[in-house]
């Protein structure tokens, strides 16, 4: 098993930026790809980034030359750098893992809410 905690979240202005952390524990060797999928009021459950082990790193349109993912692996680590947050980024984010043997982790979430 895979356990992710997420932190980070909070209320900024337009325009600003929040840098999320998600920490996994438990399985993690087991851990092939990790990224953030965001959820606002309303709507369904969206991909914002992903990255790979080997590094490959894939974004929504929406999002890309805003937002960064990294990945530390020595401290079990993904983070997503937001930078000139819209106020259409107010949501829950969500971090993701998917291990080796194809299964998916959620963790509990973290609001992200940018005024206008």
């Amino acid at each position: 098993q895979v356990q992710l905690v997420e932190s980070g979240g909070g209320l900024v202005q337009a325009g600003g930026s929040l840098t999320l952390s998600c920490v996994a524990s438990g399985s993690i060797f087991s851990i092939n790809a990790m990224g953030w999928y965001r959820q606002a009021p309303g709507k369904q459950r969206e991909l914002v980034a992903t990255i790979e082990s080997v590094g490959f790193r894939n974004y929504a349109e929406s999002v890309k030359g805003r937002f960064t993912i990294s990945r530390d692996n020595a401290k079990n680590t993904v983070y997503l750098q937001m930078n000139n947050l819209k106020a259409e980024d107010t949501a829950v984010y969500y971090c993701n893992a998917v291990t080796n043997r194809g299964t998916t982790h959620w963790g509990q979430g973290t609001q992200v809410t940018v005024s206008s």
